[in-house]
């Protein structure tokens, strides 16, 4: 994989878009998808056989039977509406949270639009003490890191398929949940394509409800960025058994970082068909998102021993002339069969592409911390990755004796192919942090540089048994994954025999869960993570050499308390995970050291008293390195991840003006490391938002208008980036949305 981004290309250079054509752009696409919303609120009207629309006070209701487990109420809100009251757990399916015994959270499409999220990290990392994000704005990825690990965007699976989701940035209009499962889930959902093991990410689209909707959005966010959003679900047939969801999105302007531009375009649609037996469902979208005057990360040179004062939060530290174009479309169906009473089949497939390109900084150094001097390295990637991915199954129940068993046979299979090309470095650019300064832009270009095709295979099974009428719950389950990995000449499109390697491996995992009380659930779980070993790259004398996968092995035990409004979880884990360096002496990479990160995670959500609602948790880690190559690194603390983050917020439905609800949300960080021998650190830091909501409805037509400020105080801080150590968090940032039902 690059270095300068990672994987997916488009097939032209993406123009640089000058603010005047961006703002040009920008009226034209507010006005054809006003007119748009209006031609098809008039005609959607006519045909639909329901004529009371949708009230924005309440996410759209799902269908009783979609899904199996929504018969339960599974994916009912909890109260107050953020979360949902559980989530699905891998090929175990859907679970309420109390009785699932791993960490878990899902969010609510409630929850995403007032929080106008842009992406999925805005939606995981605002109130969640377990998930730390830098808060950098216009990367070329979004970056987060779960339990202190990455978990890439690669990784987020869409209606549990691997590869469906955009390939680096997700915009959240077409997901109805966001939800997250904490540790390790090689068993639960087969081992991810980029071998995350912090967590799993997986995103279910949006379904049409009984009522018809048809909903417009307007937004603006600072500087200058304005967007319309369409969201429209129609429900047919004399049963309401067929539905169709659409949602079309378009937003561009300046942001809040000088000299940064974005736009992000979006159209999906949702089909579903279900009867008592049978459940059938469609998704496909295309997106794109472009960011002008990337922002990127730096390091600090190695005589420079201290971390330097950030500049203003609004500094651009990457060359305005720099740009990341995405492009993502996908395709994907589904069908689950009632079998009997007690076995259900189900069968996804899905296939997408993935384009990319940029051309910019692949990171900068720090030479004088006093002066802010610095040195940008200048290079250009474009990549297309092409994914196929598949998920099958049986899920049943019987019983032996008084002894319960709702067992799950699962097979997965992903495939992707990956050509990159470009120049790994272009030249280079000195500037100082706090005055920027840019030459001109290098010309787009450059030759293969790898073509690699990959297989993952796995079967998986598993059964929860359950015992003294269900208040006992023990979970055993075992996966095996094969993994399949050719990389090719560049040029010649021949395999390197070299750099082939097919192996497999077993991940076991065992859970427990006590409910000691109605509102009280214990669990304990172990289980395994498992990642694709990866090919060694330059200046390493074992260039090319592909890695064995390796396992992450966590341990976590917790409770979770539930007070009919209010709830809390407290869990407490161990995670070990392989870790790779270099050997100095013969200039070789290998997975050589180990990182164990131990934590405890206090969360808690819902509404603990009328009016308003809570949502947060204070999280402590203490992750050390085990085991390096380099004897002084042992015992050091790991880089990147803060031994305490505290998150708070709260929501309050004033009483003295009706519909107007007030919104604040505070972030507490501790310092971060970045280097190995923790000598230089990111400091903490404590940002907070404010917001409010007001629900009305104007000659009868219901209207949600949102604001909100984020970093409130525009404090300026340094968050850690994948790659690179130090890069500015975002700076005061202003977002006013309007919704209209009609």
């Amino acid at each position: 994989m690059s270095q300068i981004c990672s994987q997916s290309t488009w097939h032209a250079p993406a123009p640089l878009h000058p603010p005047f054509a961006l703002k040009r752009s920008t009226a034209a696409h507010m006005a054809l998808l006003m007119g748009l919303a209006m031609s098809t609120s008039a005609t959607l009207a006519q045909t639909s056989t329901a004529t009371a629309a949708q009230g924005t006070d309440n996410a759209p209701t799902l269908p009783a039977v979609t899904v199996l487990e929504q018969s339960h109420g599974v994916t009912a809100p909890y109260a107050g509406g953020q979360v949902a009251t559980g989530g699905r757990v891998g090929f175990l399916g859907a679970k309420d949270f109390m009785e699932t015994p791993f960490s878990t959270i899902s969010y609510t499409e409630e929850y995403i639009a007032d929080r106008q999220a842009k992406d999925i990290g805005e939606v995981i990392s605002a109130t969640d003490p377990a998930v730390f994000s830098n808060n950098a704005s216009g990367s070329w990825s979004e970056n987060y890191s779960i339990r202190g690990f990455t978990v890439g965007s690669t990784d987020t699976s869409v209606n549990g398929l691997y590869g469906m989701a955009p390939y680096y940035r997700g915009t959240t209009e077409m997901y109805d949940r966001v939800e997250v499962l904490k540790g390790p889930t090689a068993l639960l959902n087969g081992m991810p394509p980029g071998g995350s093991v912090g967590g799993a990410i997986n995103l279910q689209p949006k379904r049409a409800g009984d009522a018809p909707l048809t909903r417009l959005t307007g937004t603006y966010m600072s500087d200058s960025q304005f967007g319309t959003h369409l969201d429209v679900g129609r429900r047919f047939g004399e049963n309401k058994q067929f539905g169709i969801r659409f949602n079309g999105m378009y937003r561009d302007g300046e942001g809040a970082v000088n000299q940064q531009y974005k736009k992000a375009e979006l159209a999906s649609l949702g089909l579903d068909w279900r009867s008592e037996r049978v459940r059938l469902s469609a998704d496909m979208y295309i997106s794109e998102d472009h960011v002008n005057g990337v922002s990127r990360g730096l390091t600090l040179a190695n005589s420079v021993s201290v971390v330097p004062k950030p500049p203003k939060a609004d500094t651009l530290l990457s060359p305005d002339w720099s740009y990341v174009h995405n492009k993502d479309k996908a395709i994907m169906a589904r069908g689950e069969f009632d079998l009997t009473d007690q076995v259900t089949a189900h069968i996804a497939v899905g296939t997408s592409k993935s384009n990319y390109e940029y051309n910019g900084a692949s990171g900068g150094e720090i030479t004088n911390a006093s002066t802010g001097a610095f040195t940008t390295r200048l290079a250009q990637l474009q990549f297309e990755v092409e994914k196929q991915s598949l998920d099958a199954g049986l899920k049943g129940s019987f019983k032996t004796g008084s002894v319960g068993h709702q067992w799950s046979l699962n097979t997965t299979y992903y495939a992707d192919t990956l050509r990159e090309n470009g120049n790994r470095v272009t030249g280079t650019m000195t500037s100082t942090i706090y005055n920027p300064v840019w030459g001109p832009a290098p010309v787009m270009g450059g030759m293969p540089i790898t073509h690699t095709e990959s297989i993952l295979r796995s079967f998986g099974l598993a059964d929860t048994l359950s015992f003294a009428k269900d208040r006992v719950q023990l979970t055993l389950g075992i996966r095996h994954q094969s993994v399949r990995t050719d990389n090719f000449n560049a040029a010649s499109g021949i395999v390197d025999p070299k750099k082939h390697y097919e192996t497999s491996a077993n991940t076991p995992a065992a859970a427990l869960l006590v409910k000691a009380t109605e509102n009280l659930s214990v669990y304990a779980n172990y289980i395994e993570g498992l990642s694709k070993g990866q090919q060694v790259a330059s200046p390493y004398a074992n260039e090319g050499e592909m890695l064995a996968p390796y396992k992450t092995k966590q341990k976590e035990v917790g409770l979770k308390i539930d007070l009919g409004d209010f709830a809390h979880t407290l869990s407490v884990y161990q995670i070990s995970k392989p870790s790779g360096a270099a050997d100095v002496a013969t200039n070789t990479y290998a997975v050589n050291g180990k990182q164990r990160n131990r934590g405890v995670e206090w969360g808690f959500f819902g509404a603990p008293m009328r009016g308003v609602r809570l949502m947060g948790g204070v999280a402590y880690s203490d992750p050390k390195v085990t085991k390096s190559i380099v004897a002084a690194n042992v015992g050091k603390m790991a880089k990147g991840m803060p031994k305490l983050q505290a998150k708070l917020g709260v929501e309050w439905d004033t009483s003295f003006v009706q519909g107007l609800t007030l919104t604040a949300n505070a972030t507490a960080v501790s310092k971060q490391y970045i280097d190995d021998l923790n000598q230089k650190w990111a400091s903490g830091r404590t940002t907070y938002d404010l917001g409010a909501r007001y629900r009305t409805k104007v000659n009868n037509t219901p209207v949600v208008v949102r604001a909100a400020v984020n970093n409130v105080t525009n404090k300026a801080y340094w968050g850690m980036p994948a790659l690179t150590s130090l890069i500015l968090g975002a700076p005061r940032t202003v977002s006013v949305s309007a919704s209209m039902d009609f």
